[in-house]
């Protein structure tokens, strides 16, 4: 269990693969943490032997969300890797996974339910690749947004 490179990641698939296969690839921003982020990746790894997690680059969530993210890239991604679930993590700096899963070509993508396939930007990618697209449902509606939300409206005045 480790954070890799995206070529160390296709390395060690490609050297190892029984170690790896099926491998299963999700990604997401993932900042600060929470208890539908590790139902997710639970329900995630279910699908496959490893489950691989892309995590958005701090530039790639600021083209993707404003005032974000909150916790930097590294701490994300170590944070991620701690979890149980997890196998590995690589960093990526594009708003899509769709370089991830050319370059990795997973057996299954999980995505959360609220994507559709006419909805998922990878889609693509995922229907050239052959992998299985696995949409898993939001057991636990919490969302990062909606935290931080309710973290500004709770803020008392600084005296």
């Amino acid at each position: 269990m480790m954070i890799f490179t995206l070529e160390q990641l296709q390395a060690q698939i490609a050297e190892y693969p029984q170690n790896w296969r099926p491998l299963v690839l999700t990604n997401g921003c993932f900042d600060l943490l929470h208890m539908g982020h590790l139902r997710y990746l639970q329900q995630a790894k279910a699908f496959g032997r490893s489950l691989i997690v892309g995590i958005n680059s701090d530039r790639s969530v600021q083209q993707l969300k404003p005032n974000r993210p909150i916790i930097p890239q590294a701490q994300r991604a170590e944070l991620v890797m701690g979890l149980k679930p997890v196998d590995g993590v690589v960093i990526f700096d594009s708003i899509t996974a769709t370089g991830l899963i050319e370059i990795l070509k997973p057996d299954i993508y999980a995505k959360g339910g609220d994507y559709t396939p006419d909805t998922l930007p990878e889609m693509p990618a995922v229907r050239d690749c052959g992998c299985r697209l696995e949409l898993i449902q939001i057991e636990v509606a919490t969302s990062t947004s909606g935290i931080i939300e309710k973290i500004l409206a709770q803020s008392l005045p600084l005296l």
